[in-house]
């Protein structure tokens, strides 16, 4: 990814390696240890070896797997805490949407001084439900629609 944004979308040499990276990964993966062990070379070409713990491994597969989409990534751990306009942006609303949302209470935040924050957890857990929500009422519309054989 650029060093110059983290929110930059990767280039097309990165989604080429994401590919290729993600699938040697995974196929050497075994998730029967609780760490692995691999081997990272320096600019000089000298091997280190490194032990990972294997969750770390798996979520670097995942991350591989959104990079090698195109996508860009951005870990957050899941106690944090967050802005208002980060909590929109990982929703893709605008900050106003958001802030009625929170005050509607249809998520849950608090205050630090004057500034509302957003647990990340909370807002995954929103997302989660929303997005539930939403294929639950697509699915009903495309079953009303093969009910009123309307073809599409």
């Amino acid at each position: 990814m650029n060093a110059s944004t983290a929110s930059a979308f990767p280039e097309a040499r990165e989604v080429a390696a994401a590919v290729q990276g993600q699938r040697d990964l995974a196929a050497y993966l075994t998730t029967r240890t609780d760490t692995q062990r691999i081997e990272i070379y320096d600019a000089e070409n000298k091997a280190h070896t490194v032990d990972l713990p294997t969750s770390a491994l798996r979520l670097l597969v995942d991350i591989l797997g959104e990079l090698a989409l195109g996508n860009s990534v951005k870990v957050v751990p899941v106690h944090a805490e967050l802005t208002t306009q980060e909590a929109a942006d990982l929703l893709n609303v605008s900050r106003p949407h958001l802030v009625k949302l929170l005050e509607e209470g249809a998520l849950p935040h608090f205050k630090t001084g004057r500034h509302r924050r957003v647990l990340f957890s909370d807002l995954m857990a929103f997302k989660n439900k929303r997005d539930e929500a939403s294929r639950k009422a697509m699915d009903d519309l495309s079953r009303l629609s093969e009910e009123l054989e309307m073809g599409y």
